[in-house]
């Protein structure tokens, strides 16, 4: 599913004549009985989510927090039980949703570029801020532990490293940029032992890119593991035999 900060202010109802697809906020309600015998009453609850179509078959379904914006794991939810189960809410999502996703996404840029003219402090202070509307806000995790790197925090990077090994979200496609960036960090920090763990994480989603594999070598070799360096160099090498950096750094260790 795609990032729904950078969505446009949408509530559609998928209709197949004219081939729009769902997009937008819709409910569910779950009615429940309470009590038994003659105080037995019903009660319904109801909850919100950020919907996406992603095919002809499957919608993504995102349920929003306390603060009003998609949060946590996305589920896959065949279209028919979709259209039959959840109804649109355009009115609240233009009211409500839609403005707290704004202001999410805007902290989140104003974190980034003072990160990036390396105003440390301030990047902190609007991070911290994202992460009080979305705890699991993956470009707000990954940029408050690539400031902690930066400045030196180990203690507080390694805090933030826990948190974000614990989501899934955080090693997908669209965040590959941030992954990258923060692995590296943590290895030219010297925080091999918590690299390591970042890339080990990785490779459990995503066994067979051979850049994974060669950035935990590299974490390896750091940490004076040859064994286990040239064992994900050879599974490096066995995904993709034209990778340049890894021929080098197999020559490399030949070598020595």
């Amino acid at each position: 599913m795609s990032d729904p900060q950078n969505q446009e202010p949408q509530a559609a109802v998928y209709r197949p004549e004219g081939g729009k697809r769902v997009k937008g906020l819709f409910s569910t309600q779950t009615v429940e009985k309470v009590g038994t015998g003659t105080t037995q009453r019903k009660t319904i609850s109801k909850m919100y989510w950020y919907c996406a179509q992603e095919d002809d078959e499957n919608v993504s379904v995102q349920a929003l927090n306390k603060n009003m914006v998609p949060a946590g794991p996305n589920t896959t939810v065949p279209l028919e039980d979709f259209l039959a189960k959840y109804n649109p809410e355009p009115e609240m999502y233009l009211k409500t949703v839609y403005p707290k996703m704004q202001e999410l996404a805007s902290t989140v840029t104003r974190a980034e570029e003072s990160r990036q003219r390396g105003a440390l402090y301030s990047a902190q202070f609007e991070y911290e801020n994202a992460l009080a509307i979305d705890e699991e806000n993956v470009r707000a995790n990954f940029g408050l532990g690539l400031t902690y790197v930066e400045r030196g925090e180990t203690a507080k990077a390694q805090d933030i490293l826990g948190r974000i090994v614990g989501l899934d979200a955080a090693f997908a496609p669209e965040h590959k940029h941030l992954f990258n960036e923060f692995g590296i960090s943590l290895r030219k920090s010297r925080m091999v032992d918590q690299s390591v763990e970042y890339y080990t994480r990785a490779l459990t989603l995503s066994t067979t890119d051979e850049n994974l594999h060669y950035n935990v070598a590299r974490a390896y070799y750091d940490k004076g593991d040859l064994e286990k360096c040239r064992e994900h160099l050879a599974e490096a090498s066995r995904l993709n035999p034209d990778h340049e950096e890894v021929k080098k750094f197999i020559e490399f260790l030949d070598k020595k």
